[in-house]
């Protein structure tokens, strides 16, 4: 089975507003075994609507709409969803009288407007909303489930939760769909699909998406199944194929990032880390600190912006600052000594280099980036030529510092 999402109402086409129903819904579905198709968002206009009902139900098992239920002239979703079905609106007496006491309860008379939230589609469900005057509606439609929820997360997440779920589990047959997020740090999209798309297109179930990322790539291995235990078996069929030509390339399979599986090694061998950073300028210490327990192996970060910086916090030797330059793996290689040395640490990283948008030269160019490390994960240094912007170069530094961290720590071979 498949779904799409609607997402209903003009403020989400806004800078002010986004559609967090949407992200909710998409996890929710997956779990019964729904993937998600498409997640539209639209505007509060009748003949848009009704177009974009009429597109859904038309390639997909269950449309969810959330939004457009209230009681104003721009509250539009149950006239579309109507006209898009060929189905007419009856007012329903038990949801007027409902609506009527909840506004008495709070001392106040229900003003006509209010009479529209008591309309329903001509062979529709009543989904009852505890927490709001918009009921919703479930539709049978040639087979294929038409779902109206309110917009308010507060409101439409228990209402999906209790009375949607239901539906779709009997439909789906109780199909579950679950995914394993593969990540692979320093390494290309391109070149992590050319070493796995002869195993991975062999199997229909689990399904592979591969994702790129500024300094990773994920896979999501999507296996359906009638158990858990199902669904992980046929995941693990093709992760298991998987690994053997990704070695040791593989830091995650159980969704941490790239900063606590390098925290969890440190902790693990009781290790201390310090950091020398220039062009990243605290990045890489912001991201290990990010983890909650950092205190218990991380010691300090000197940010060396200036050379006058590396000579005074790390003792870099000033004639070899002046023969190979900052940018460079002599300096980064001085640094991570210096850290170490300095703060009487296990182990201490360098990073240096050009994040731009200027300062590059023919010699050394814009995202060029030096990365050492040095004491208990090893003696190592890399040089790597980053592409993108300033933001982007000085985050893909960081990630590849910590994979010199982590493949140090196992002891894997230098990339």
């Amino acid at each position: 089975m498949n779904a799409e999402i609607l997402a209903i109402g003009s403020e989400l086409l806004t800078p002010l507003r986004s559609d967090s129903n949407a992200l909710y819904l998409t996890a929710k579905l997956l779990e019964h075994g729904i993937t998600v198709g498409a997640r539209v968002t639209v505007a509060d206009d009748r003949a848009l609507l009704e177009s974009a009902f009429r597109t859904a139900l038309s390639r997909a098992d269950v449309v969810v709409a959330t939004g457009g239920l209230g009681p104003t002239e721009d509250d539009l979703t149950r006239e579309a969803a109507a006209a898009a079905l060929g189905r007419g609106l009856r007012r329903d007496p038990a949801i007027l009288e409902t609506l009527r006491e909840r506004f008495a309860r709070y001392g106040r008379v229900m003003a006509p407007v209010n009479e529209k939230q008591a309309d329903v589609i001509e062979g529709g469900r009543v989904l009852p909303n505890s927490r709001g005057t918009a009921p919703g509606q479930a539709v049978d439609a040639d087979g294929r489930l038409l779902v109206l929820l309110p917009g308010p997360p507060s409101e439409m997440q228990p209402m999906f939760e209790s009375q949607v779920l239901p539906l779709i589990g009997a439909r789906a047959g109780g199909a579950v769909l679950r995914t394993r997020v593969l990540r692979i740090a320093s390494m290309s999209e391109s070149d992590v699909e050319q070493a796995l798309a002869p195993i991975y297109t062999a199997f229909t179930n689990p399904r592979t998406t591969i994702l790129g990322a500024p300094g990773q790539v994920e896979l999501h291995l999507t296996a359906q199944a009638a158990s858990d235990a199902e669904a992980e078996q046929r995941i693990e069929a093709l992760a298991s194929r998987l690994r053997e030509p990704l070695a040791g390339r593989i830091y995650s399979e159980d969704g941490r990032e790239l900063p606590e599986v390098v925290a969890a090694l440190l902790l693990e061998r009781g290790l201390r880390l310090a950091l020398a950073e220039s062009c990243t300028g605290g990045l890489l210490a912001a991201r290990l600190t990010e983890v909650p327990g950092a205190s218990g192996f991380f010691e300090r970060a000197y940010v060396t912006y200036g050379n006058q910086a590396k000579l005074d916090l790390l003792g870099v030797d000033p004639a070899a600052l002046a023969r190979a330059g900052a940018v460079s793996e002599e300096t980064a290689r001085a640094m991570a000594v210096g850290a170490r040395t300095r703060s009487r640490t296990d182990i201490g990283v360098g990073i240096t280099g050009i994040a731009g948008p200027d300062g590059g030269t023919a010699d050394k160019p814009v995202g060029l980036v030096f990365i050492a490390l040095d004491g208990a994960a090893g003696a190592r240094t890399r040089r790597a030529h980053f592409p993108g912007g300033r933001d982007r170069v000085r985050f893909q530094a960081t990630q590849a510092a910590l994979e010199m961290i982590r493949r140090g720590l196992l002891g894997l071979s230098p990339l």
